[in-house]
């Protein structure tokens, strides 16, 4: 069966149900119909946090999120209370190329459709909060433009792929001038969203968000332009986590979603931290490589939230690997061990960075197949023993949290024996170049970062600027290698990062450093997911979201 048929012919619990397993009051929660709601409390436990990040992504396919979902389902079968924090689906991806977010076959989080689509309005609270900023300044501008501004440096956003918006005019005809939309993932609402710790820092960090500068060079803010108030009455509903179930009924909080290619990648602090006060387990995951999500998690979400994890799984596929190493997509389920060799220490270098820099303990979770050989697993475990990490098999998109307790049973081992701190990939003292030179060299493995002239001009404005002090940096970089260019597979050495921009996200509070070819703004491929879908008009059956 499809993953949509699965989803579809599941037998769901009544969310009050699952928010009792949590300890969750009826009086905390405010339901949307019989399997969704939003919890507006905290209770009292101080859970331990694993997090769930993986290799580079291949076409080959590497399903971190449904591993993530399975290792929770499989903590639940050996009796763990458990519950998951992800991120929310973009609906770029979701009609583009990439699909949905819910995870696959037996590990999924429900209901698939309502959460991969509108799910309970949250994607469209952060966008309307986006774009009303974006009304109050050129309506700001009109009425007499008594701030002065002189350059406006914010964006429009939209949850869609659409790169005819990447750059636009907008006030054709009494007040025009060159506008850009991002994708509501890649805003800095979203950042603020994810990163704010209550409704009160909610309001503080939208109130500091830059929205371009004045005559004499000086931020312009939302605060300023009044606007901090209206938007963050937008999201006051949409701050409270979301609270959906498993197949296996674990409770999930799927809430916020930025990406973590030209975001930080990681789902709210709200959610994570409502988590950890329910459960003794909380299972999460950053977005793409362990590179870019379990960098930002990391250096950025962890540092802003005080957040320790016990234990980091990274996911990999033997097919992924394969074709890292050169095997086409066509023939990556075909034994091939010197391939896997050539592809594994893209694998590898994520796990050294865990060990290594972050000084945490690591699981290797092979995300199953029926066509992986055992000599092939047994190099890998091998080889990643040599590294510190474990490796586990598993087999959760056929057999759920069955499959998944072998890898449930590892990493609990190594939660509860970890009473250690992280250490991070840079200091927040050191500067702005530095932090970027420590990633590219330390986490990517890059000789050294070459700074065009326009960015080498904004580390010097922003260096004058004494908010910028102490900031950490959330790179922008192809999630497909460890490298700017995406065609670099495995563990390319040699070479060198180009930072070509920043920005300065005093709402998100860090610097934006963007590299290669990445844009804010994604397209749709030649044949985008929508095309495959469609909807019975009698039943209301949809076919083709996955």
């Amino acid at each position: 069966m499809t993953d949509i048929e699965i989803a579809r012919n599941a037998r769901l619990r009544p969310i009050s149900e699952i928010a009792q397993t949590l300890g969750v009051q009826a009086d905390d929660m405010a339901t949307y119909g019989k399997y969704k709601a939003k919890v507006s409390s905290y209770g009292k436990k101080q859970g331990k946090v694993v997090l769930v990040t993986a290799i580079n992504p291949t076409p080959a396919g590497e399903g971190k999120t449904t591993v993530s979902i399975g290792l929770a389902d499989g903590m639940k079968k050996l009796g763990k209370n458990v519950c998951l924090a992800l991120r929310e689906p973009s609906l770029g991806p979701v009609f583009g190329i990439k699909g949905g977010a819910t995870g696959g076959g037996y590990a999924q989080v429900l209901p698939m459709e309502d959460i991969n689509l509108h799910f309970n309005g949250d994607f469209h609270a952060i966008t309307t909060a986006n774009n009303l900023l974006s009304s109050v300044i050129d309506n700001h501008i009109f009425q007499g433009n008594a701030l002065k501004i002189k350059t406006v440096t914010w964006h429009r956003a939209l949850d869609l792929n659409d790169r005819s918006l990447r750059s636009v005019k907008c006030g054709i005809g009494y007040n025009e001038r060159e506008d850009h939309f991002d994708i509501t993932a890649a805003s800095e609402v979203m950042a603020v969203f994810c990163l704010a710790k209550d409704i009160a820092d909610l309001k503080k960090r939208l109130g500091d968000i830059v929205i371009g500068v004045d005559e004499d060079g000086n931020n312009v803010t939302a605060r300023m332009l009044k606007a901090d108030e209206a938007m963050t009455i937008l999201l006051k509903d949409a701050m409270d986590p979301n609270l959906v179930q498993t197949l296996e009924g674990t409770p999930a909080f799927v809430h916020g979603g930025p990406f973590a290619n030209i975001a930080h990648g990681c789902n709210s602090v709200i959610a994570t931290k409502t988590a950890m006060s329910y459960a003794d387990y909380v299972v999460t995951e950053a977005g793409f490589g362990a590179d870019l999500g379990a960098e930002k998690f990391l250096d950025i979400k962890c540092r802003t939230a005080g957040i320790n994890p016990s234990c980091v799984v990274v996911v990999a596929t033997l097919r992924g690997l394969k074709y890292g190493g050169g095997v086409p997509k066509q023939d990556t389920a075909l034994p091939n061990l010197e391939a896997l060799k050539k592809g594994a220490p893209n694998l590898f270098k994520h796990v050294e960075n865990v060990t290594e820099i972050y000084k945490l303990p690591c699981v290797v979770a092979i995300n199953k197949f029926i066509t992986d050989t055992d000599e092939e697993i047994e190099y890998l475990r091998d080889e990643c023993a040599k590294r510190g990490a474990e490796v586990c098999l598993a087999d959760v998109w056929a057999n759920g949290g069955e499959g998944g307790k072998a890898l449930a049973q590892a990493v609990v081992a190594h939660m509860d024996g970890y009473n250690g701190k992280m250490e991070y990939a840079y200091p927040l003292n050191a500067s702005i170049k530095e932090k970027i030179e420590l990633i590219a060299k330390r986490v990517y493995g890059a000789l050294g970062v070459d700074f065009t002239q326009e960015a080498e001009e904004k580390i010097s404005v922003f260096e004058q600027n004494p908010d910028c002090n102490g900031l950490p940096v959330c790179m922008a970089k192809t999630q497909y290698s460890l490298t700017d260019d995406q065609t670099k597979l495995g563990r390319p050495t040699d070479f060198r990062i180009t930072v070509r921009d920043l920005y300065y996200r005093a709402g998100a509070g860090f610097i934006v450093a963007l590299t290669g070819k990445i844009l804010l703004m994604p397209g749709l491929g030649k044949t985008p997911a929508s095309e495959g879908m469609s909807i019975n008009t009698d039943t209301m059956e949809i076919k083709g979201l996955f």
